[in-house]
């Protein structure tokens, strides 16, 4: 069983660094934030089928921070993307309905 858990690791650990493709080259912002997700959890995917397949349990202790430290990196992200004062967006509001 845990040869299967070590293949499945390796998996998931070359569909992630295929992800890289996508930072280095996205399109947009988005896409590059998406892919870094990508990495995020398929980062905590690794650890947790290494943890499974090496009777490990601290290991999912390093999963967990790494979950936790995707969701901050996603909240950066689209707080980087929100106006930078209240007035403005219900100003901007005020202008569409006119």
């Amino acid at each position: 069983m845990s040869q299967f858990l070590f293949g499945a690791a390796g998996f998931v650990l070359l569909m992630v660094a295929m992800g890289l493709y996508r930072i280095l080259r996205g399109p947009a912002d988005a896409d590059r934030m998406m892919a870094a997700q990508l990495i995020g959890s398929g980062g905590v995917a690794v650890l947790l089928l290494l943890s499974a397949a090496m009777e490990m349990p601290p290991i999912v202790d390093a999963a967990l921070m790494l979950a936790i430290l995707a969701v901050f990196a996603s909240a950066g992200f689209v707080s980087s993307l929100a106006p930078s004062k209240p007035a403005d967006a219900a100003e901007d509001a005020r202008d569409v309905r006119r």
